[in-house]
């Protein structure tokens, strides 16, 4: 009785604090961990907006579409060739760069600037294809004289 009476005294009387809860999805660290496959993929936002999106998911190599412009031999390539990369790669840099809280929200992240990239491009070839139209019947109207 005298031993049960020692373990007795020296267990702690106050419970054991509970365990942290565990997240049911993949979270972000914002670091160098593992991408989930269903990650991996081509990115559409980060194709149309390349240093719009680059800026918001803090990929910082997209930056570079706003300064090959400006480089003579590079220039317009240059572009394009970053946003096929930024679409090829930009989901996996934009896990690794920022904090989500699951797949699921980065998807959704991902999805926005995707209609938005898309609606921003469209908007784009209607006011170029208006514009070459315009121009255009300036220049090869019908002939009419406007005389008066």
């Amino acid at each position: 009785m005298a031993e049960e009476d020692k373990i007795e005294s020296t267990t702690p009387s106050t419970p054991a604090p509970a365990a942290a809860p565990v997240p049911t999805g993949v979270e972000s660290t914002g670091g160098s961990g593992d991408v989930p496959e269903e990650i991996k993929g081509w990115n559409w936002g980060a194709f149309f907006l390349n240093w719009i999106w680059s800026i918001f998911n803090k990929v910082w190599i997209g930056l570079l579409a706003l300064v090959l412009p400006f480089i003579p031999v590079v220039g317009g390539i240059g572009v394009l060739v970053m946003a096929i990369v930024l679409g090829l790669k930009g989901s996996e840099w934009a896990w690794k760069s920022r904090k989500f809280e699951s797949v699921e929200q980065f998807k959704k992240v991902q999805k926005a600037w995707a209609i938005w990239g898309l609606v921003i491009f469209v908007i784009g070839i209607v006011i170029m294809v208006s514009t070459w139209s315009i121009v255009a019947g300036m220049l090869f109207g019908s002939g009419a004289s406007l005389d008066y």
